[in-house]
């Protein structure tokens, strides 16, 4: 393909894909103007609704404030008769308690005329404790006549009292009393005439009571001067109301529907709240954001639109992170339009670069047809030559001759057959074809073996080759041919690339379980670029005029992909002018 028409492609792809470009930015513009606008207009819809709620709230605060000033009347008018009727319901207790107690006592005087009551305290004291019991004296007292009630008591007493008396436990009516048949004093216990709880409770609810009835006599005065009804007065509250706008605005209850309001329309930003008055000076500002108020980018409305007690004033809002808001809400179309935007350009990119790629690959495979036709030529010409000086009766006739032609025809032949050789295996590499026929290799041995194969190439430039042979354990498991042609077009390349003589270094050793077999030189080198592409098929390194090298651009490729198959790696170390080392490194076969 020629360069213009590459050009002309590149220029329409690229005017494509700028195209559509153009056409997403268009089209996200848009929409994000109208979602700008939805957002205005949802705003302005949450700061009416808000201003309206508060201004409904003042109005429903009078009422509720004149219906809880009626409950609170009609809740002290309860809890008076409650009260009333709690301390009659006490004293009918404590009178019936007080019967029953009278009617007990008076069976036990029945019973025992001579029973005594005693305190509490001396009961705990001296009755209930077993030892100090013995000190209780008890006489029975005859009264006499002329009494109104004829009857006989008993005198307790203590002839040496503790200095310490126990405390009564409770209020029970205790009595001694002479039991006639065991002839031994008895104590029994009746309840209390009165209930010290009960009476507790009726005492602080007669004080209540009278509290109440005081505060009856001033409700009574202020129901008179309202009057009847709270709708009839709701223009006189009203008139009272007529206060400053300040404390007619609850900032907590705005701020919280405001965000109410923003949340049911899903906006979940944080803004700034300032309520303003005449000549907008601020009454309130509250920020929930680190950051200054947008004068350019807020929204406003009237508070208490519908007020006609006195100029109402202004709610208003800002939203420092809109724009964030705005693209949040475009995340789907600007992550699918970039990913599609980049899918293109990807697809632009691998396209030029397939398309640079393969007419560079073109090029390399017009040199490489060119040089193949070169390397076959000599081949076959030298043939020719060969065999038609065979034909000649003179050289029939010198036996060294015909046998020195029939020698170079055989070496031109096997030559040929190397090249075709070659470039049939990298097809085979290609085509995934190529079988390996593994077997355990001594490297050291194979290494001497192939130097020895190119003695009369290494004799020809005069090469100087050094061996190191350093590997103990120099086995693998390998293919036999193909190892040896790895290591041929290594040292095949030290010859090529070499000023005037070469000098050759080649080293095994073994590093863990691994053989490294090095092939060095001193020859020309290679730059940065050209050690990235000498593994490419068909590339070869310029030489400029210092030789004429010759090959298919083959070899290195055809190395690399032998390594790999065996599991190794290859790695290349080269300086421009200083000579260049091939290091490949096998695992070893354990045996």
């Amino acid at each position: 393909m020629k360069r213009k028409s590459i050009a002309a492609i590149i220029g329409l792809m690229l005017f494509a894909l700028l195209g559509v470009i153009a056409m997403q930015y268009y089209f996200i513009s848009q929409s994000y103007h109208l979602k700008t606008q939805l957002f205005d207009e949802a705003v302005n819809a949450a700061l009416n609704t808000v201003a309206l709620k508060a201004e409904k709230r003042e109005a429903v605060d009078f009422l509720q404030a004149k219906e809880a000033q009626n409950r609170k009347l009609q809740e002290k008018r309860e809890a008076e008769w409650r009260t009333k009727m709690f301390v009659e319901k006490i004293k009918r207790e404590q009178r019936q308690q007080e019967m029953e107690v009278r009617e007990l006592e008076a069976k036990l005087l029945r019973a025992f005329p001579s029973a005594t009551l005693i305190t509490n305290d001396f009961y705990e004291t001296y009755m209930r404790d077993a030892k100090l019991k013995n000190l209780v004296n008890v006489e029975l007292v005859t009264m006499p006549e002329g009494f109104y009630q004829q009857r006989n008591r008993l005198d307790v007493y203590v002839n040496d009292p503790v200095s310490h008396p126990k405390k009564a436990k409770d209020d029970s009516l205790r009595y001694v009393f002479i039991d006639p048949y065991m002839n031994d004093i008895g104590v029994v216990a009746l309840p209390p005439r009165k209930d010290r709880r009960l009476d507790a409770q009726m005492k602080k609810y007669e004080q209540q009571e009278k509290f109440f009835q005081t505060g009856s006599l001033v409700d009574s005065f202020m129901a008179a001067a309202q009057g009847p009804s709270v709708m009839e007065n709701l223009a006189s509250d009203l008139e009272m109301a007529k206060k400053p706008l300040k404390s007619r605005i609850d900032v907590g209850f705005i701020r919280q529907e405001l965000k109410e309001e923003f949340a049911n329309r899903n906006i979940h930003l944080p803004f700034e709240l300032r309520i303003t008055g005449q000549q907008d000076s601020i009454l309130y500002r509250l920020v929930s954001f680190a950051g200054q108020y947008d004068n350019k980018n807020f929204y406003s409305t009237i508070l208490f639109p519908n007020s006609v007690i006195r100029s109402s004033g202004k709610l208003s809002v800002s939203f420092p992170s809109k724009r964030s808001l705005m693209l949040g809400n475009m995340g789907v179309m600007l992550g699918s339009s970039i990913a599609l935007l980049l899918v293109l350009i990807g697809c632009f990119t691998y396209t030029i670069f397939t398309i640079l790629r393969q007419k560079k690959i073109s090029e390399m495979k017009t040199d490489f047809i060119n040089n193949m036709t070169h390397e076959f030529k000599t081949p076959v010409a030298t043939i020719m030559i060969a065999s038609e000086s065979l034909k000649d009766p003179e050289i029939i006739a010198d036996p060294k001759r015909v046998d020195r032609l029939a020698n170079v025809i055989y070496d031109e032949n096997v030559r040929l057959g190397n090249h075709i050789e070659r470039v049939l295996n990298i097809a085979k590499i290609d085509k995934g074809e190529l079988r390996m026929d593994r077997q355990e290799l001594n490297m050291n041995d194979l290494v001497g073996a192939v130097i020895d194969s190119m003695d009369l190439q290494l004799k020809k430039r005069h090469a100087k080759v050094g061996l190191e042979m350093e590997a103990r354990d120099p086995v693998v498991n390998g293919d036999e041919f193909h190892l040896s042609n790895v290591i041929f077009n290594l040292i095949d390349n030290a010859i090529k690339y070499s000023k005037e003589i070469p000098e050759i270094t080649i080293k095994t050793w073994n590093s863990g379980n691994s053989i490294h077999i090095t092939v060095a030189d001193q020859g020309i080198g290679m730059s940065r670029d050209q050690l990235s592409k000498i593994f490419d098929q068909f590339y070869r390194v310029s030489t400029g005029n210092l030789h004429d090298v010759k090959g298919f651009g083959l070899g290195l490729s055809y190395v690399q992909d032998i390594v790999k198959r065996m599991k190794g790696t290859i790695k290349v170390r080269s300086e421009k002018n200083k000579g260049t080392e091939f290091e490949v490194i096998l695992p070893v076969s354990h045996h």
